[in-house]
């Protein structure tokens, strides 16, 4: 399939087209130091440029010269030489036009690719903070329809700006040495010519932006009814739908009605302007040439240069609206680079030593940048002995997950310290820090690559074999040795081949492999079956063996094994004990563990009633 076949190729280039242009090229200076990283490439660009100007500059003076000395028998060696003369000069524009392409395109695609690394790197040194105010979405259309916009500037159309520049002011100096009356009024009709142009132009391109944003509309409304098909015809929902896509197609075609009027009266003037320029030089052109003020060759000539200098002009005006749009996903790039990340090693981090695993937080208050006035935690307090296991309960909301985002230094608390081993989080480097844990979260996240690279993600420098000793740790080996391809096996995007259960095991199996001092289970055994729970928990048990370990739960069966349950509400602790003592004191812990075992027993004993019954 080619590229301009590719569905994602089309949605990421349609989508550039609707991104708004810059009110100038400024943002565009950005980009030099990329070039400037190629100066040599550059250099052969620029040599290319000249010699396909000149070349295309040498074709009226010959013209001209064949013209003036005639074609008669006395001339032929005359005439031979002039037209080997031009084949030599088309090939030279053939070769430097070619050079000029291939240099220019590379130049393209380098910097291109040089600017989608810088950005994503430097996203990926963002914090979440940075995600919580700017949606993913909008990301990813910068580091794709953005570049996209980019590319065609710096890969195509800076060269046509360039060439059709150099050739510009190339054939106007040529017009002026060739006939300086003819060109002084040249430059007397040019205003006339163009500012009816640049005001039609700019309706033109307006109105095909309009007609753009009013096709996204329909294929934006198609495509969500189309997605939830069975509701909108288990709601009879057709005809109205219908009716309404049916309306935004008419809006459609009602714009698009719009511009290609506005590109017919525009391309009339194009036409009638430019022929009733060329006329109008010829006309006068003619009556030199009869007064004998200037020969034919020199008026051929003239004319030559002024087609030259007139469709350079024009494609000038054109490459400026997309020179424009380059700007503009410039200026959108650059905002990112801009962007300084929140949470950054200091100059002079200091070192974690062999990580025991003791965890302290002081007083800690935080709010996230998203919602500044409410406390996820406020003055929380909370110290976990090495290779204890502590469990954080409470209802959604209370911050055990928060506890979580600041361990891992995603985020810093706007009061009080947390400590690892007695080095405050902010005076390490993140990096490091993160290296001492190991973490399984709630929503379990796969890659879509192998079983063995989902789980290398945990240590990449891992062998084989320990990747699969973690697997058998996870209680996964033998369901991983039955896919097709076993440990090579491609899982798909985010995993959709595998069942919940699977994707949450592998995440165990990278947490083992992690081999990390502390570990950070969240909902480990959420997405499992019973029999899956259970084998998974014999797994966990032995890797918190000598680790501290950090459970959050909402299932407290899960929990009754922990060395010591922390009930949390509304940003603090608000008891700390076993399950036993919990209990006996009451309070939120007493409800929570009421509410789920006596579900619980209510359910065993409906199956015991079920059964019996049954039995009878």
């Amino acid at each position: 399939m080619s590229e301009t076949s590719n569905p994602v190729v089309e949605a990421i280039e349609e989508e550039a087209q609707r991104r708004s242009p810059a009110k100038g090229v400024g943002p565009l200076v950005r980009l030099l130091p990329y070039l400037g990283r190629y100066k040599g490439m550059v250099a052969l660009a620029f040599v290319s440029l000249i010699f396909a100007t000149l070349s295309t500059l040498a074709i009226p003076m010959a013209s001209r010269r064949l013209i003036d000395n005639g074609f008669s028998r006395e001339n032929a060696a005359f005439i031979d030489q002039y037209f080997v003369a031009l084949i030599i000069v088309a090939l030279m524009l053939g070769i430097s036009s070619a050079a000029r392409f291939f240099f220019v395109s590379w130049l393209g695609e380098r910097v291109v690719a040089d600017l989608r690394r810088a950005v994503y790197e430097h996203i990926l040194k963002l914090s979440p903070a940075f995600f919580e105010l700017t949606r993913t979405g909008e990301v990813l259309s910068r580091l794709t329809a953005d570049t996209t916009l980019i590319k065609t500037v710096v890969g195509s159309s800076a060269s046509i700006a360039l060439r059709n520049l150099f050739l510009f002011f190339g054939a106007a100096s040529m017009m002026a040495a060739t006939s300086p009356y003819l060109s002084g009024l040249v430059l007397l009709a040019i205003p006339a010519i163009l500012l009816p142009l640049i005001v039609f132009g700019r309706w033109v391109r307006r109105l095909s932006r309009s007609a753009q944003d009013r096709l996204a509309d329909t294929s934006a409304f198609g495509t969500e009814s189309l997605n939830a098909i069975q509701i909108v015809q288990a709601f009879t929902h057709e005809a109205i739908d219908n009716e309404r896509f049916a309306t935004r197609v008419e809006q459609a075609f009602g714009t698009s009605r719009s511009r290609i009027v506005a590109r017919a009266v525009l391309t009339a003037l194009v036409f009638f302007f430019g022929l009733s320029g060329i006329v109008g030089v010829l006309w006068v052109g003619a009556n030199a040439v009869l007064a004998d003020t200037m020969t034919g060759g020199e008026l051929f000539e003239f004319i030559l240069y002024a087609v030259f200098a007139a469709s350079a002009l024009a494609a000038l005006s054109e490459i400026w609206g997309d020179m424009q749009m380059a700007a503009g996903a410039t200026e959108r790039l650059v905002e990112i680079l801009d962007v300084e990340p929140l949470i950054a090693a200091p100059e002079n981090p200091l070192p974690i030593p062999q990580a025991q695993g003791e965890i302290v937080f002081d007083n800690v208050t935080f709010s996230y940048p998203s919602r500044p006035g409410v406390s996820a935690l406020h003055d929380y307090s909370l110290t976990v002995s090495p290779g204890e296991t502590v469990a954080l309960v409470g209802p959604s909301g209370a911050g055990k997950s928060t506890v979580f985002q600041l361990l891992l230094r995603f985020y810093d608390p706007q009061l009080g310290s947390i400590r690892l081993d007695g080095v405050d989080l902010r005076k390490a480097d993140p990096k490091e820090l993160r290296r001492h844990l190991a973490l399984v979260p709630q929503e379990t996240v796969v890659f879509g690559t192998t079983v063995t690279e989902n789980i290398r993600y945990g240590r990449p420098d891992a062998s084989f074999e320990e990747v699969r000793a973690a697997a058998m740790a996870a209680r996964i080996d033998d369901f991983i040795m039955r896919l097709p391809d076993g440990y090579e096996t491609e899982v798909g995007e985010r995993g959709v081949t595998l069942s919940g259960g699977q994707r949450q095991r592998i995440a165990i199996a990278r947490a083992i492999l992690r081999d990390a001092p502390v570990l950070l289970l969240d909902e480990a055994t959420s997405a499992l079956d019973a029999e899956s729970e259970t084998l998974v928990q014999q797994a966990l048990e032995g890797l918190m063996q000598n680790r501290t370990t950090l459970v959050i739960a909402h299932r407290l069966a899960t929990v009754l094994k922990a060395d010591r349950i922390v009930v949390m509400d509304e940003g603090r602790v608000v008891a700390s004990g076993t399950h036993e003592e919990l209990v006996k004191q009451g309070g939120l812990y007493a409800r929570l563990a009421k509410l789920q075992f006596a579900g619980a027993r209510d359910m065993d004993l409906g199956v015991e009633e079920r059964a019996a019954a049954q039995g009878s």
